[in-house]
């Protein structure tokens, strides 16, 4: 069957017409209906990997040579040696993300290639991603769960399961962008009292809004019920959330990371859960990813791991991957690119 033959194929190629142009790279499989349709009849050649796995370091290095464009994933690392390796005609890396830190934005602008991303698409996805992340640690569902059909729950008792609740909370959140904002309308929904937001630039215009008040990060931590890292990932941002940063929180306070792992110092993180520094942490992102399974951070009770899926809804994805395909095709065909990274 010629369908089925194509989908294991590592190559999959659009006939090529007088209008098409250029040569792409996609470094995962992805559904070849959603390619086609915004491809098709523009891109003369499509290389598209053949696993929803992330391509090998060194196949990835083989197979971008003389491409005109790249969608790559967040495994992918584009740095120097990819970009020396792709040669002169790269002109687009479009990334199927909101995050960049797996890309070097100074070496693309050294060879004046473009770079596109997907925010917007996912802002709702991953706040109510985060809530669900917030109310399972806060009314610890997955000790609740294994209590059920592991024989745990027995007779009624006072403060059996007990954990807390959000109405009338302070809540501190680390980065007050999109997602920040979006997390923060949630929550209001839920009566929590404040808002305290450190973020490199104030926000007066949603302040209001969200009840929310911009601080310190010294002061963030120390006065909130809980803390939500919403914040990109950067040379100033890595390790930010270390042992310091968690001994000036409140001792019964709840840290929650639906951002990137490196933010976080995790040796510090399973310290202050093991000693008591916090209460506990919700964590959908991890470094590395996935997770060993022998990880501290999976066996411990006050600690909930999610497998980093902030926008896996299927309206999302399929967002983000038509955004992901536009940039490509824009950005090789010499159009404004719809979404392009800052």
């Amino acid at each position: 069957d010629a369908g089925l033959l194509r989908s294991f194929w590592s190559t999959w190629r659009v006939k090529a017409m007088a209008s098409q142009v250029g040569s792409v790279l996609i470094t995962r499989m992805m559904p070849e209906s959603e390619v086609s349709a915004i491809l098709q009849n523009r891109i003369a050649h499509v290389d598209m990997w053949h696993l929803e796995s992330a391509m090998p370091r060194d196949e990835l290095l083989q197979r971008v040579r003389g491409k005109d464009g790249i969608l790559c994933f967040m495994s992918d690392k584009i740095d120097a040696e990819l970009l020396d390796a792709a040669g002169l005609s790269l002109k687009m890396v479009s990334t199927l993300s909101v995050g960049l830190d797996h890309i070097s934005l100074a070496e693309c602008a050294a060879r004046s290639i473009r770079v596109g991303n997907t925010p917007d698409v996912l802002t709702d996805a991953t706040a109510d991603l985060a809530l669900a992340l917030i109310l399972a640690t806060t009314r610890r569902l997955p000790e609740a769960w294994t209590a059920a059909k592991d024989g745990g729950w027995g007779p009624w008792k006072l403060k059996w399961m007990c954990g807390k609740q959000l109405s009338n909370a302070t809540v501190g959140i680390a980065g007050f962008g999109r997602i920040g904002q979006a997390i923060g309308k949630r929550l209001l929904a839920f009566g929590v009292s404040k808002i305290l937001y450190c973020d490199r630039t104030r926000k007066p215009d949603v302040e209001a809004e969200y009840k929310a008040e911009h601080t310190t990060k010294e002061n963030m931590l120390a006065s909130s019920d809980m803390v939500v890292v919403s914040c990109a990932l950067t040379a100033d941002t890595q390790g930010m959330f270390d042992l310091k940063a968690f001994q000036q929180m409140k001792h019964d306070a709840v840290f929650i990371n639906i951002a990137r792992g490196g933010l976080v110092v995790q040796d510090d993180l399973i310290e202050a859960l093991k000693t008591g520094l916090i209460w506990a942490a919700g964590l959908d992102v991890t470094t590395p990813e996935p997770l060993p399974l022998d990880s501290p951070l999976l066996h411990l009770p006050n600690c909930v791991v999610l497998p980093h899926i902030g926008s896996a809804t299927h309206a999302t994805r399929d967002a983000m991957l038509r955004l992901a395909l536009q940039n490509l095709l824009n950005g090789v065909t010499g159009q404004p690119v719809v979404s392009s990274a800052k």
